[in-house]
């Protein structure tokens, strides 16, 4: 026998006895079965001893245990000596083993239990009172007391680990290696943790407590990455929760595994396609970077594809594409067309999805909604020694809000354009300045120090449009410009002038906006402002 091997059979911790109590039934009977079958004596409460015991699985009420009935409508159950300290007892400890004798404490040798459901109760909109009794009291102590004595109790959260569960009784004969409870003990701290988490965000938005002193937000693992931005990085990918539609509730078709920098993308993607309401039309939105290389509106799902596309052909190739309604099978084989990372959008036909089939690296991702692009959440970012919490960009502005700022007023095209235009910018990485036409993106500046340079690189790729298709003149002549931010100087809004735009959307608020005015002016320019800005960095 190996010195390993010596460590493992000192390690090992025989399972005799189990109290089982769940409030999420799944696989219950099957594994208080095996557990019975393995001579495990099984005591329960509530309703996962009527469960068990109508399958006719052997059950002890933890009321026998305790000598107390459950009260207060289950709120005291098992929050009892003869619980806790059945589960806390170090069984090396002289001391301990005295006092289970004395007080005739039985030693509780595995814990399974999930908790009330709290982050349910959220999603459907419960109220306050549904709420406050959907947090478990019994079960996250029980959890803590197990995992915290895992030196000898195997602590099981999820219905996930039931079948490991029983491959390591098999394994061991009846029992459980350290290295096992350890590992199931991080899992139920974890759950416990997100468990608290869910309770005190929902209670500090229920109060309007908008900057509590502690705040905690939580995961569950969705997917271990190959790597991060870079190879040399580890990464995973968490779901919060929130049930957003998105890539992290999307039904992958086809492909291979989602890349950190494709789960970006792909967000990033449908966030913005979803500002163009599917009921007022297609849209599409090719990304890159996390940046759009085109987004337009069309007729159709095809013309849509086919004006993004348009837009920059070049950045295109190995892009993101993401559609407000459902992919068909035009569309799906004009992408097909040249090499497309991922395609996101509500739903697919069957049809589509045998045209994407035959390109077996193409991801699909389905996820039946969009998200609200007005609805409340939070974004989250780390800095060193600490975190930026800000609510998320759903600021939005309709032809009400904008203000006509020059002496030409822009016609009612050109207001379709600015909005476009704009909804857009939202979404580019500042500074950021769009050029639009017939609803569609001709050219888009991302990222840059200076917003002159944004502009002119955003002409430039109108410029490069205009060659490959073919176009008599930049597509930039007669286009809308949006900026995300205010021109803090003229320069920058006669660089869109000069390079043919007709009308301008911004925020305004510049000391300058006099002056920028006055050049929109002698420019013959149109200029809106929205008196909102979009920076995005």
């Amino acid at each position: 026998m190996t010195h390993a091997e010596e460590l493992q059979m000192t390690d090992l911790s025989p399972v005799r006895r189990a109290l089982v109590s769940v409030s999420d039934k799944t696989g219950l009977v099957d594994l208080g079965k095996a557990l019975a079958a393995r001579g495990v004596e099984i005591l329960s409460t509530g309703g996962s001893a009527k469960a068990l015991r109508e399958a006719g699985v052997p059950v002890r009420d933890v009321a026998d245990l305790t000598g107390f009935p459950e009260m207060m409508d289950g709120r005291v159950k098992t929050l009892h000596p003869m619980v806790h300290g059945g589960l806390l007892a170090l069984r090396d400890n002289a001391d301990h083993r005295a006092a289970m004798e004395e007080h005739g404490i039985e030693p509780i040798d595995l814990l399974v239990v999930n908790l009330y459901p709290f982050e349910a109760a959220l999603a459907r909109g419960a109220d306050w009172d549904e709420m406050i009794e959907n947090i478990d009291i019994g079960g996250p102590a029980m959890i803590r007391a197990a995992a915290k004595n895992h030196a000898f109790v195997t602590t099981v959260v999820d219905v996930e680990d039931y079948p490991a569960l029983l491959a390591e009784l098999d394994a061991h004969d009846g029992a459980t290696t350290l290295a096992f409870r350890k590992r199931l003990a991080q899992i139920a701290y974890a759950r416990t943790g997100a468990y608290d988490a869910a309770v005190s965000s929902w209670m500090a938005d229920a109060i309007g407590e908008t900057a509590p002193r502690r705040r905690v937000i939580a995961g569950k693992l969705v997917q271990t990455l190959r790597y991060g931005e870079n190879p040399h990085q580890r990464a995973a990918f968490y779901a919060d929760g929130s049930n957003r539609p998105g890539v992290a509730t999307a039904v992958q078709h086809q492909g291979k595994e989602l890349s950190y920098n494709n789960i970006n993308d792909t967000d990033a993607a449908f966030e913005l396609v979803a500002e163009f309401d599917p009921a007022e039309g297609p849209a599409c939105a090719i990304i890159k970077h996390a940046n759009p290389s085109g987004v337009a509106r069309g007729a159709t799902l095809r013309e849509a594809y086919q004006k993004a596309f348009d837009c920059d052909r070049t950045s295109a190739f190995g892009g993101i594409v993401a559609l407000n309604q459902p992919l068909d099978a035009e569309t799906a084989r004009a992408i097909t067309e040249i090499f497309t990372e991922v395609v996101i959008a509500p739903d697919a036909s069957d049809e589509a999805k045998d045209i994407f089939a035959a390109k077996k690296n193409l991801r699909l991702l389905t996820t039946g909604a969009l998200p609200d692009p007005r609805a409340g959440a939070l974004t989250v970012r780390q800095v060193s020694g600490g975190q930026l919490y800000q609510d998320k960009d759903n600021g939005f502005v309709g032809l009400d809000q904008l203000r006509v700022v020059t002496k030409i007023a822009p016609t009612e095209d050109q207001l379709a354009d600015l909005l476009f235009a704009w909804k857009v910018a939202k979404h580019v990485k500042s500074n950021a300045i769009v050029y639009a036409r017939n609803l569609a993106t001709v050219g888009v500046g991302a990222g840059q120090m200076s917003r002159v340079d944004s502009a002119n690189i955003a002409a430039i790729k109108a410029g490069r449009m205009a060659s490959e298709l073919g176009l008599p003149e930049s597509p930039a002549v007669g286009s809308a410009v949006a900026s995300d931010a205010f021109f803090p100087f003229p320069d920058g809004l006669l660089e869109a002038a000069a390079a043919g735009a007709t009308c301008v959307i911004q925020p305004g608020g510049s000391m300058r906006d006099e002056e920028v005015i006055r050049a929109a002016d002698e420019a013959g320019l149109a200029m809106v402002f929205t008196g909102m800005r979009h920076f995005r960095h």
